[in-house]
């Protein structure tokens, strides 16, 4: 039964299809989040102190309650993220940006990291406890998504080199409609996933930070 579902499911094929792309993207993810963490350690006296006041004028924001509303935290990061997932799948398209698709994972990679390193450096468990509840819980949804479309994009562009460049007048004879109908297919499904992502950074994690922050100060 768990055979013939993962034959039918085309996301399941996909993967399967193209495992060591996924293989690659983590890793360069991963790549990133560690790179991010040892630039914090590189970043000078100053530059830590004027992030740590940038840092606390935001924690007096949540304290006085006066944040961003729920909703337009919603849209905000519904439009980032959406905006981040339309360039990476707009590159697959390009064929030439399938380097910048390796970079933008990495710049991923590097962003989550520094953010987590840079609490954790400045303020210990308190920062790794604050990291937790405000940069967890929606990036535990948006980097799968973003992976997901960064490995989509990468084999699309990749096929579409193949079928171009080493197969000559024959990749006309390829049936491309259904090829690209799976990749918007791809792009939709992440983009409901992002929706979610986005509904839990505006509505669960201030919060979560306003819990946190309560108890640490």
């Amino acid at each position: 039964m768990r055979k013939k579902f993962s034959q039918s499911n085309p996301l399941i094929q996909h993967v399967q299809a193209h495992s060591s792309i996924y293989l690659f993207m983590i890793t360069l993810f991963l790549m990133g989040v560690i790179f991010g963490a040892i630039v914090v350690n590189s970043l000078s006296f100053a530059q830590k102190e004027d992030l740590y006041l940038y840092l606390g004028k935001f924690f007096t924001e949540i304290e006085g309650g006066r944040m961003t509303s729920s909703e337009d935290m919603f849209r905000q990061s519904f439009l980032h993220n959406v905006k981040s997932l339309g360039i990476l799948w707009l590159l697959g398209i390009s064929i030439i940006g399938l380097p910048l698709i390796f970079v933008l994972v990495f710049m991923k990679g590097v962003v989550v990291g520094f953010s987590v390193g840079f609490l954790v450096n400045q303020m210990g468990w308190s920062g790794f406890l604050l990291s937790f509840v405000s940069i967890l819980p929606q990036n535990i949804i948006i980097i799968p998504a973003f992976i997901f479309i960064g490995a989509v994009s990468a084999s699309f562009s990749i096929t579409l080199i193949r079928k171009i460049f080493m197969r000559g007048q024959t990749s006309m004879q390829l049936p491309m409609i259904p090829f690209f109908s799976r990749y918007v297919v791809f792009l939709v499904a992440a983009i409901a996933v992002i929706t979610v992502a986005a509904g839990v950074e505006a509505y669960l994690s201030p919060s979560l930070m306003e819990t946190v922050i309560s108890k640490i100060k």
